[in-house]
């Protein structure tokens, strides 16, 4: 327990300095290339900043947690504490498990923070700034499917959950049946409110002989219900930044109409599988650092632990940018990934989990 405490200790001291660190970099890299396009109020220009420090924990968060082992690692050993916890009783898997347990807790809180728009959907929000001078900008010219019906609308303002000039396609026997023309329409009880609507219907029979188009006005509609504005935003737009609620639903909705799902799959496996490469890399690194700095060089093993976690870490995320594009199935590109790293992490639990 004396171990577990002293050891979990500085290393969450170890991740909140290589994390602050990091984002301190990441975010003032990004100002200083960004200053000439920032032509911004100072309260857009700090809430982009918020959004950068968001994107940035969201990328280095679990790499802060991988270098905040090696860090505590050789702390360790050159305080002799390492050395003196093995004296006393200690195996490497009890050195281990505080770096595991704290590990797997942090990951687990990062994962939930995808639960929340503006920490989710942070890097859109500040490009939003950046290019738009405004954090959500509207959507135009949407156009997709639902169920058996095509639908435009000329915008949509996500933010105020309502759409202008709106078309609604309906089909019979691939033959279209009528069109819906709206000025506006807003969401509200699950379900898209229109409270007027031209509806221009064509006949069965088209010949001299028919009566033509027939153009009546409905009030009241709903259409699309279900297809909350932001879901509409992410998956018609191509954005891979989803909340967890938001990926869920558009999942559940999409698979319902028989609807390519890759992009929205791939969003899950981001949020719930690649995190967890993090503990299985700790245990991974943890059991080729020697028990003593007599056995160890100490710049060498730095060097060589830091290259090869960010060698991983960027091979992850290449596959996760390569599933977001479609390029490669998300389960090959994250699940298979971590999942391989977790064999080996169990082998090297097995090998050394007696030893001292």
């Amino acid at each position: 327990m004396l171990a577990f405490k002293y050891i979990s200790f500085h290393y969450i001291r170890y991740f909140f300095i290589i994390l602050l660190a990091l984002v301190m970099f990441l975010v003032g890299f990004d100002y200083m290339g960004s200053t000439e396009k920032l032509d911004i109020s100072a309260n857009l220009l700090l809430i982009y900043v918020v959004y950068k420090i968001f994107y940035a924990v969201d990328m280095l968060l679990p790499l802060s947690l991988v270098f905040a082992m090696i860090s505590t690692k050789l702390f360790l050993i050159r305080s002799n504490a390492l050395v003196s916890f093995y004296s006393l009783g200690y195996s490497r898997a009890d050195i281990l498990k505080p770096f595991v347990v704290v590990s797997s807790a942090i990951v687990i809180i990062f994962i939930f923070l995808h639960s929340i728009s503006n920490f989710a959907r942070a890097d859109e929000f500040a490009k939003n700034i950046r290019k738009n001078a405004q954090y959500l900008s509207p959507t135009r010219d949407l156009f997709f499917t639902y169920k058996d019906k095509f639908v435009y609308f000329s915008r949509m303002l996500p933010l105020q959950e309502s759409a202008e000039n709106i078309r609604v396609f309906s089909f019979a026997n691939n033959s279209l049946k009528e069109i819906l023309v709206a000025t506006k329409a807003a969401y509200r009880n699950d379900a898209w409110h229109i409270d007027k609507a031209d509806i221009i219907t064509k006949p069965d029979d088209i010949s001299f002989d028919s009566l033509g188009m027939r153009v009546s006005e409905q009030k009241n509609l709903e259409i699309l219900q279900g297809f909350r504005p932001k879901m509409l935003d992410q998956v018609y737009e191509g954005k891979v930044n989803f909340t967890i609620k938001d990926a869920i639903d558009a999942y559940i909705l999409l698979k319902a109409q028989n609807i390519n799902t890759a992009v929205v799959k791939s969003a899950l496996y981001k949020i719930f599988v690649y995190p967890f490469f993090v503990p299985s890399l700790i245990v991974i690194i943890f059991f080729f650092v020697p028990v003593s700095v007599r056995f160890l060089n100490i710049s060498l093993f730095s060097f060589g632990a830091i290259i090869s976690s960010l060698v991983v870490w960027a091979f992850l995320f290449a596959l996760i940018e390569l599933s977001n594009h479609k390029t490669i199935p998300s389960e090959l590109g994250i699940i298979v990934p971590t999942f391989v790293l977790f064999l080996i992490a169990i082998r090297q639990w097995r090998v050394h989990r007696l030893s001292t």
